[in-house]
């Protein structure tokens, strides 16, 4: 049912924003900072009941797991903003505002939304909320000299047109702190809460399966804002959305397979395999189309290459969540289903 209930939101939201006037404008308006305060909202109740269900006291096992932490860094400062590059060029090269767009978007990694489809596939959630938090600290602090080195160094030693980018620290901790630091504060202090004053059976047997909905509730609210907010754009603009989703796709399956392959090589297991592969495969949509907009205007072609990230992003992960799933069997001959009920596993 998960499936339907996502292309319905993705469908519903791109009519109303095609046939509703006005409201694409209005959910414009309603920004704070670069940082638009319905898709904010909806992030954060996505976000805080698979947070609630980290168990923050087994955190410490997975900051010891120097392979999982190192390949997750690879893969996600290295990796992926390389192959966005090399994806960005080859197929968008006539394209140049489009194409750096799409660069913006592979700086941006993943913070927020991969907590669902980790959870979704049955990965680690202690591993997860590890890696969105270590992923943050470096988004503050290499997102604008990766940007300078991808848009302008690098192209200029290959030869290539090269483009510059201003881009405020503080806009990247303030999304920080917003997408990640809210819910994983509230989650943590609703575990801390809970238990000392019920204990652990009551808060994980009683208190979650009473909140675990609002996740689903969370992510379809985000997804029909997203499309409601850029339905004219995307089907006024048809081709140039076919343009730029192609090297998404590629892009998404490419870092999904190999964050998955290094964990089973690595021999990290079912659990954390699925992990690596979300956290790479993922990114931080809001942030990428938050700068994408500051730094080159709401009607650039950078922000629209910003805004179809999640378009495509969105649909590809709810698959390769039944791919994982699948892969769970097949490659390490894992019952996924036998790890702690994710917190949308009966949406299922």
């Amino acid at each position: 049912m998960l499936p339907l209930w996502i292309a319905s939101a993705m469908v519903g939201g791109i009519l109303l924003g095609r046939f509703v006037p006005g409201l694409s404008e209005l959910l414009s308006r309603l920004e704070v900072g670069g940082i638009s305060v319905p898709i904010a909202l909806g992030l954060l109740i996505m976000m805080y009941p698979v947070l609630a269900k980290v168990r923050y006291d087994r955190v410490a096992a997975v900051t010891g797991d120097k392979k999982l932490l190192i390949s997750s860094l690879a893969l996600n400062w290295i990796a992926g903003p390389a192959l966005m590059f090399a994806l960005a060029w080859v197929f968008l090269p006539d394209l140049p505002e489009y194409r750096t767009g799409l660069i913006i978007v592979g700086l941006a990694r993943c913070i927020a939304m991969v907590v669902i489809w980790n959870d979704l596939a049955c990965g680690d959630r202690e591993a997860a909320a590890v890696l969105v938090a270590i992923n943050s600290v470096f988004q503050v602090i290499a997102f604008s000299i990766l940007g300078w080195f991808y848009l302008t160094v690098l192209p200029g030693w290959l030869g290539l047109d090269s483009q510059g980018l201003d881009v405020s620290v503080w806009q990247i901790a303030l999304n920080v702190l917003i997408f990640l630091g809210v819910p994983l504060v509230a989650g943590f202090a609703s575990r801390l809460i809970g238990e000392r004053r019920k204990g652990r059976a009551w808060y994980e047997g009683s208190f979650l399966p009473k909140i675990a909905p609002w996740a689903l509730y969370g992510l379809l609210f985000t997804i029909v804002l997203l499309f409601a907010l850029q339905g004219q754009q995307v089907t006024s603009r048809p081709w140039d959305v076919v343009r730029i989703a192609l090297p998404l796709l590629v892009y998404f399956v490419v870092m999904w397979f190999a964050g998955l392959i290094a964990g089973k090589r690595l021999g990290l297991g079912y659990a954390r395999s699925s992990t690596l592969a979300f956290t790479a495969a993922g990114n931080n949509f809001e942030l990428a189309i938050a700068v994408a907009i500051g730094a080159f205007g709401a009607t650039s072609g950078q922000a629209l290459a910003g805004v179809v990230g999640p378009l495509i992003e969105v649909p590809v992960l709810v698959g390769l969540v039944y791919v994982s799933l699948r892969v769970a069997r097949a490659w390490f001959h894992t019952d996924p289903h036998a790890i702690p009920e994710p917190a949308l596993e009966k949406t299922r």
